[in-house]
């Protein structure tokens, strides 16, 4: 497995400061930009396509939150995380409310759908700003609940920075890898339903 942290000179932790990485992979990029290659072989050629293309994809997975967690949750354990797709506890209440507005807002929009009276149509416009305004709060709270889980990952780097690298056993036992796990699932459903939300939010606008 490559090490998307070593190949950006990044160390392993589970936040970084989006601005500095965006500045660094620009440097790093540069640098390793298949023009530089032009003269060479075609082996040569290929490598450095190949760097490049790496140096791309470990830039994609850091800048992305849910991705760094999976990619480093990987990189300590050796395995992918078991059973991603189980809900947090702690998220558990939220998402089944985003679940459940989310089926009523389907329902009108099933309903609205089937109108062809120019009357009920503008009473329908009125119910869909309800919606949308419900459901754009929803979205909000989301919001806030992934900027939260944020903050917790960045309070956790020092957890990273003091573990020991040589022995990856007494490393792990130091590391909160199950509350990182957590977080990873809880801003991958937040990931999920704001993506769901807001095509609802679109559907709405029609």
């Amino acid at each position: 497995m490559i090490d998307y942290f070593a190949l950006l000179n990044e160390p392993k932790r589970p936040w970084l400061d989006p601005d500095l990485l965006k500045n660094k992979f620009f440097a790093i990029s540069a640098v390793a930009h298949p023009d530089r290659s032009h003269l060479g072989s075609d082996a040569e050629k290929q490598a450095a396509n190949d760097r490049y293309s790496e140096i791309n994809t470990a830039y994609n997975c850091l800048r992305e939150p849910k991705e760094r967690l999976l990619h480093l949750l990987e990189l300590e354990r050796g395995m992918k995380p078991a059973d991603i797709e189980r809900i947090p506890a702690g998220a558990m209440e939220l998402f089944m409310e985003a679940v459940q507005v989310c089926r009523a807002a389907d329902g009108f929009l099933a309903d609205k759908a089937k109108v062809t009276s120019p009357l009920l149509k503008v009473h329908t416009f009125e119910q869909a700003m309800g919606w949308t305004d419900t459901l754009n709060t929803l979205q909000q709270t989301l919001h806030v609940k992934r900027e939260e889980l944020l903050a917790e990952l960045k309070a956790m780097n020092a957890h990273w920075e003091s573990a020991p690298e040589a022995d990856p056993v007494a490393r792990r036992s130091v590391l909160p890898l199950a509350r990182l796990e957590e977080i990873y699932r809880a801003i991958s459903y937040i990931s999920r339903w704001t993506g769901q939300i807001q095509e609802r939010v679109v559907q709405l606008s029609f």
